[in-house]
C-alpha cells in the first residue's frame, strides 16, 4: 500500500521571497504541473519592494570560500577585504556591507552594512545599489523608505544588473506592486537567464513548463532547468527530479528522480527532502524504505514544509518504535553534518 502523495505545494510554483535580502538562494520551483491562480491586486511600491526586491544570494556572495580556508586565512582574506573598503574598492565596499549584513564571520550589523552598501552604491555598483535599495526597503538600519528603495534599484536595473531583473521579474509574475503579467515577467527573467541568473534560468523553466505567458514547453523547461541545475542551484535540481519522475520533457526515468531530488536535499531544499521521502516510502525508483522516508520527511517538517509532518506520521504507523528512533537519531546526525552522509 503506497503512502498517499500529498502535493509538494498547492500551486505550481514556489516563490521563496525571502524578506532579508540574500539570506538564502531565492528560488522558484515547480512540483505538480498544474495552473496556480497568484494575486494580482495592485499594490504599493512599497509592498513589492518589501515581499521581493532582493532575493537570491548568489549575485551578492562574498567573494571569499570560507570553506576552502581556515580560521587564520579567512580572518586574513577578510582584513584585506575592510582594508580595500576603506581605501574605496567599490567591490570590496559592497562584499563588507555583505559580510555586515549576513553575520559572516563578523557580528551583524546592519547600520555597518548600509554605510558600506552606500559608498558602493555611490560609486555605481549595481550590486551595490540593489543591495541598498533593499535595507531601505526592509528597515535594516534605517528607517522604511520606500521611494529611496525604488531609487536605487531602479539605477541598478537602469545598468542591467540581472538581479535587478529578476527581482523586476517576482514583482510581474506575482503582481506584487504592479499589475500581473506574464509577458513582462517572461521579458525580465529572460534578461537575467541569459546573463546566468541561476533562479531566473530556474524560474523561466517553470513559466514555459506551465505556460505561463508562453507556450507551454517542456523539453525547452528543462533545457532551462539543466543549465541553472548543473551549476548547482536547488530549486533546478529539484524541478528536474520533477521531470525526470512525470516524464516532462524526458523520457520518465524514476532512479533519474531520485538522482535529482537527493541532490537537491542535501543542499537542504525542503521540498527536495519532502518529494525524496515519498520516494523512499513508496518504493518508486528504489527499494521501499521506511526509515530513509522518515529521515527525509522529518527534516522536511523540521525545516517548515507544510505537508511533511502529516506524511512522515503517515509513515511512522508503518514503523517500529525501534525504527522510529533510529531515523530520529540518523536525521539529526544528517542535519549535524549539512546533509553530509544521509
Amino acid at each position: 500500500m503506497n503512502i498517499v502523495w500529498v502535493p509538494a505545494m498547492k500551486k505550481s510554483l514556489l516563490l521563496l521571497s525571502i524578506l532579508l535580502p540574500f539570506l538564502f538562494g531565492g528560488a522558484v520551483m515547480a512540483a505538480e504541473p498544474r495552473q496556480g491562480d497568484l494575486g494580482s491586486n495592485k499594490e504599493e511600491l512599497a509592498t513589492a519592494l518589501e515581499k521581493a526586491v532582493l532575493t537570491g544570494r548568489r549575485a551578492a556572495k562574498l567573494r571569499l570560500d570560507s570553506r576552502a580556508l581556515d580560521k587564520e586565512e579567512l580572518a586574513t582574506a577578510l582584513e584585506k577585504t575592510r582594508l580595500l573598503a576603506e581605501q574605496g574598492d567599490a567591490e570590496a565596499q559592497f562584499n563588507l556591507g555583505a559580510m555586515y549584513r549576513d553575520g559572516l564571520e563578523i557580528p551583524q550589523d546592519y547600520k555597518a552594512a548600509l554605510k558600506w552598501f552606500r559608498l558602493a552604491a555611490e560609486q555605481g555598483h549595481a550590486n551595490g545599489q540593489v543591495s541598498l535599495g533593499a535595507m531601505y526597503s526592509l528597515g535594516k538600519g534605517t528607517p522604511h523608505d520606500y521611494k529611496t528603495a525604488h531609487r536605487w534599484v531602479t539605477l541598478s536595473l537602469n545598468q542591467g544588473n540581472a538581479l535587478a531583473q529578476y527581482n523586476l521579474g517576482v514583482l510581474y509574475l506575482n503582481g506584487w506592486g504592479v499589475s500581473q503579467d506574464y509577458q513582462v515577467a517572461k521579458k525580465w527573467y529572460s534578461l537575467a537567464a541569459i546573463q546566468g541568473h541561476l533562479d531566473a534560468q530556474a524560474t523561466l523553466g517553470v513559466m514555459l513548463q506551465n505556460g505561463w505567458g508562453v507556450s507551454q514547453d517542456y523539453e525547452m523547461a528543462l533545457k532551462w532547468f539543466s543549465l541553472s541545475a548543473v551549476q548547482g542551484n536547488a530549486a533546478a535540481l529539484h524541478n528536474m527530479g520533477v521531470a525526470f519522475r512525470d516524464g516532462l520533457g524526458v523520457q520518465q526515468d524514476l532512479k533519474g528522480a531520485l538522482t535529482w531530488f537527493t541532490l537537491a536535499a542535501k543542499k537542504g531544499l525542503p521540498s527536495a527532502q519532502y518529494s525524496l521521502g515519498l520516494m523512499y516510502g513508496n518504493g518508486t525508483g528504489v527499494s521501499q524504505d521506511y526509515i530513509r522516508s522518515y529521515i527525509w520527511l522529518n527534516i522536511a517538517a523540521q525545516n517548515n514544509f507544510d505537508p511533511a509532518p502529516a506524511v512522515r506520521d503517515e509513515v511512522a504507523r508503518r514503523m517500529s518504535a525501534a525504527d522510529i528512533a533510529q531515523a530520529q537519531r540518523l536525521a539529526q546526525e544528517c542535519v549535524a553534518n549539512n546533509y553530509q552522509g544521509c
